[in-house]
């Protein structure tokens, strides 16, 4: 007959509290500047962040006026490789476009 193990059940239920914690959010946005062209803003939106024709526009127009648009939220190597992918495709075509991620807790 199976024995009654309390120290066993507080530790798998702790490991299992543990395993539903969602892994921490991160921010994505494009930075404003006065050389790269709006169309390649709105190319970078749709591609690297799969954004909409309409929604990109948006976008980029935040960003225009505002200094910095929201491109998504997504966990930190997502969001580590679509800022790393933005900068790398900026440089080969020649722009100075820049993103930064945020913590969302802040």
């Amino acid at each position: 007959m199976a024995e009654n193990h309390p120290d066993l059940q507080e530790e798998l239920d702790v490991d299992r509290e543990t395993r539903l914690n969602e892994p921490p959010m991160y921010r994505v946005y494009l930075v404003n500047d006065d050389y790269t062209p709006m169309d390649f803003v709105v190319d970078i939106l749709m591609t690297v962040f799969r954004k909409s024709q309409e929604n990109a526009t948006e976008i980029m127009l935040h960003v225009h006026h505002q200094g910095k648009g929201l491109c998504g939220v997504y966990t930190y190597e997502v969001a580590e490789t679509k800022v790393d992918t933005v900068h790398e495709l900026a440089e080969e075509n020649g722009y100075p476009l820049r993103s930064v991620m945020e913590n969302n807790d802040l």
